[in-house]
C-alpha cells in the first residue's frame, strides 16, 4: 500500500472503470458517473488515497481518514480513536487474491500500529454488509440518512504481520487466520 498521487489518476480510473464494468454485468449499481472524480481525489491535498500494487500495477484503492462522518456514531464512539475506510474499489481480475480484504486488513494493522482502537467504514448495501462481515467487521447501526439507509460497521483494531505475503500466495480463509 502507498498514498496515490496526482499521476495515478489514469490508472485508478482504470480500476474503477473495471470495477463499473464487473458491477453493471451482475446488474448491481455502479460508480460509473463518479469514476474521474473519484480518481481525480488521487491529488487531494490531504494524501488519505491509498492504493494497493501488484508487480507494480494499481489494483485497488481506498481513502483512509481520521474522523468519520458526524452521522452514524455515537458522540462516545466519534470520541474512540479510529481510520475510516470509504471508497474502496478494486480490480476484478485480481478478485481471486482478495484484494479487498488485504486493504481492510491493512488498515485494521495500521490502526493497532497506530494505536487506534477502531476501524470503521459504511456502506449502503446488504451484500457489502455481508461482505465486511467476511473481512472480521461487526455491523454497529443502521442509519437513515437522506434518502439512503447506511449500514455502520466496525472492526477491533489488531496487528497482523505478513499482509504482502498474504496476498502473494493467497489469503488465509478468514481474516487474522493464519498469523
Amino acid at each position: 500500500m502507498r498514498r496515490a498521487e496526482q499521476g495515478d489518476r489514469a490508472s485508478v480510473e482504470d480500476v474503477i472503470r473495471a470495477r463499473c464494468e464487473w458491477m453493471e454485468r451482475k446488474g448491481l449499481p455502479s460508480w460509473r458517473d463518479s469514476a474521474a472524480d473519484l480518481a481525480s481525489q488521487c491529488d487531494n491535498p490531504f494524501g488519505d488515497v491509498w492504493l494497493l500494487e501488484l508487480d507494480g500495477r494499481v489494483v485497488g484503492r481506498t481513502t483512509v481518514q481520521e474522523q468519520g462522518p458526524p452521522w452514524g456514531w455515537t458522540p462516545q464512539e466519534q470520541a474512540e480513536p479510529a481510520l475510516y475506510l470509504n471508497t474502496s474499489v478494486t480490480d476484478p481480475s485480481v478478485r481471486h487474491l482478495r484484494p479487498g480484504t488485504l486493504m481492510a486488513l491493512w488498515a485494521v494493522n495500521r490502526a493497532a500500529r497506530e494505536g487506534r482502537d477502531w476501524v470503521r467504514r459504511d456502506c449502503l448495501w446488504p451484500d457489502l454488509v455481508r461482505y465486511y462481515e467476511s473481512q472480521g467487521f461487526t455491523l454497529v447501526h443502521e442509519v437513515e440518512r437522506t434518502k439512503y439507509r447506511l449500514y455502520m460497521l466496525g472492526r477491533r483494531a489488531e496487528r497482523l504481520d505478513g499482509l504482502a505475503e498474504w496476498f502473494r500466495t493467497g489469503m488465509p480463509s478468514r481474516p487474522g487466520a493464519g498469523r
